[in-house]
């Protein structure tokens, strides 16, 4: 985890002092950073990463605290369970279309509301997409954020005896989101923290989404950084390694404040529980919780409806609340294209999420027969390669791969995407790996079984389930990297994102659809093998697996 992230800083900071022998450049000089400074649009870019980072943040905190706190254990919450990992696999990109097309001027809310509502009987002159204040690109953010940090705060109830908590608060009187606020959320936040934090850093520094919903005149720091590094002027490169270490520098700062902001809360909360208050907003705050929960789904949801209803439409015209006609011809048109990219997406996926699940089953297997336990030093530095920008390191990584000579293409597009996907396989499967019961190896070595023949013959086959889940996280992580793809691969290894991504700036709606479906299937093909398998293979020995 450490290495690539620290190649890949080293790499941004020689360029960044004026060193890059590739194009004849050598320092140490300044100028890389006197030019990045000299940009126009660098304060307005700096303000919107930030603003559009925080707040995006803070929004998917609330309503993930505040639909937990009032419906967790019940059927409403279930629900939203159910609907958790088809949302948590659907690509950003293909969220940030879905959206676009959505909520802007000629979208399809503004179709249905038209004319009966509006009165409008063409687009209204409104900017909705890439306005100034970054805030479609922070609903787009918060859609997709959600799913990932519910999940996460899922997995830290069990941790935290949540119901024990809540009985001793409704003993004292307590309502059901105040009690759980008072005694259960400072346990699942210590949990929760870093987590929270890679949403921050993400959101600061993504590209796509920005690129598909964020303003830009100028845009985000991070997606003026994607520039530099394209432009023909090889000198730009060093801008733009200037660039990557403010952006990281941005990170770090967002992160620091965002500590001392716990620390202020944790302060206050102190005081809030200690003077016994009851409460009065429960309801409301119940309420509130669940319609803004809802209405995240069913954004993603609409999202892809939209997506998959201009995929197959005809002509489309405004006001109309749906095409005139459908038809496959657009599938036709662009389904060749879609199998090649597909093609390179699973192979790409396949390779990074199989070498990570070899890393992740040795070190767990390690970690069982040693004894030893993951350390909080451990999980920070697991969690290290999603808390460092994509933007600080890659850029980086791609100069320093190209000064040793250093081939461009789908073998390194494969490790960059290790290091992503491998955190997320960990994640998912350390706990069912965990929680594995010890007493089934015991049994098998009375029996006369080797340790590696009790991991391959009973442990694998019984954890069949979480260990197909696991790699259908990864594959949904490999399938929506657009940055590695793209620094790394050159722009000679052609997957479903970065080819959905490029055509963000042609506007074709249906190309975009057909391309964001593709991505969208890609992700979800996995997640139903990993239902469909283990059920058709302990159809009649459903109480020997997890």
């Amino acid at each position: 985890m450490i290495g690539p992230v620290v190649a890949g800083l080293w790499g941004a900071l020689i360029p960044a002092l004026g060193h890059l022998p590739g194009a004849g450049l050598t320092g140490p000089s300044f100028e890389a950073i006197r030019a990045l400074f000299d940009w126009p649009g660098l304060e307005r870019a700096l303000r919107l990463s930030v603003s559009t980072g925080v707040l995006a943040t803070v929004l998917t905190l609330l309503i993930v605290v505040l639909v937990t706190a009032g419906w967790s254990g019940t059927r409403t919450f279930a629900l939203l369970q159910r609907v958790l990992a088809p949302i948590l696999s659907v690509p950003h990109a293909a969220a940030a279309f879905g959206v676009a097309f959505l909520i802007a001027p000629s979208g399809w809310l503004a179709r249905l509301a038209s004319p009966w509502l509006t009165g409008w009987d063409r687009p209204p002159d409104l900017l909705i997409i890439q306005d100034p204040a970054g805030l479609a690109m922070t609903a787009g953010l918060v859609t997709k954020e959600v799913p990932f940090l519910l999940l996460m705060t899922l997995a830290a109830l069990g941790q935290v005896q949540q119901e024990q908590r809540l009985k001793t608060a409704r003993t004292l009187g307590y309502d059901r989101v105040t009690g759980w606020l008072k005694c259960v959320f400072p346990a699942v936040y210590r949990q929760i923290r870093l987590p929270v934090y890679v949403v921050l850093a993400y959101s600061m520094s993504v590209v796509d989404v920005a690129m598909i919903l964020g303003p830009t005149r100028p845009p985000s720091l991070s997606v003026q950084i994607v520039k530099w590094m394209g432009d023909p002027d090889l000198s730009m490169r060093l801008v733009a390694a200037a660039g990557a270490l403010l952006q990281l520098a941005l990170v770090i700062g967002a992160l620091g404040f965002w500590r001392l902001g716990e620390i202020g809360f944790a302060w206050l909360g102190r005081i809030w529980i200690e003077a016994g208050q009851r409460g009065g907003l429960d309801p409301v705050l119940r309420i509130g919780g669940i319609c803004m929960g809802i209405l995240s789904a069913m954004a993603t949801l609409l999202a892809l409806l939209g997506l998959f209803v201009w995929s197959i439409s005809g002509f489309w015209g405004f006001p109309n609340a749906f095409p005139e006609g459908f038809t496959l011809r657009n599938w036709e048109r662009h389904g060749p294209g879609t199998l090649e990219a597909a093609a390179e997406t699973f192979l790409v996926a396949g390779a990074a999420t199989g070498l990570a699940l070899v890393l992740v089953l040795g070190c767990l297997e390690a970690e069982h027969r040693s004894g030893r336990t993951l350390t909080t030093r451990g999980l920070w530095l697991l969690y290290l390669p999603l808390l460092v920008p994509q933007t600080a390191f890659l850029p980086g990584l791609q100069n320093l791969l190209l000064s040793v000579g250093a081939d461009v293409g789908r073998g390194p597009v494969i490790l960059a995407h290790l290091v992503f996907v491998l955190p997320y396989v960990f994640l998912s499967l350390g706990d069912s790996w965990r929680a594995w019961d010890p007493r089934n190896a015991v049994v098998a070595g009375t029996l006369g079984a080797a340790p590696w023949r009790v991991f391959w013959q009973v442990r694998l086959p019984m954890l069949l389930r979480p260990i197909l889940t696991a790699v259908a996280v990864g594959m949904a992580v490999s399938v929506g990297q657009y940055l590695p793809t793209l620094l790394i691969g050159g722009g000679r290894v052609a997957t479903l994102t970065t080819e959905a991504v490029a055509l963000a700036s042609g506007g074709d709606r249906r190309a975009i659809g057909v391309y964001s479906l593709m991505q969208t299937l890609a992700a979800l093909l996995p997640f139903a093998l990993a239902i469909l398998v283990p059920a058709m293979a302990w159809r009649n020995r459903r109480g020997l697996h997890v």
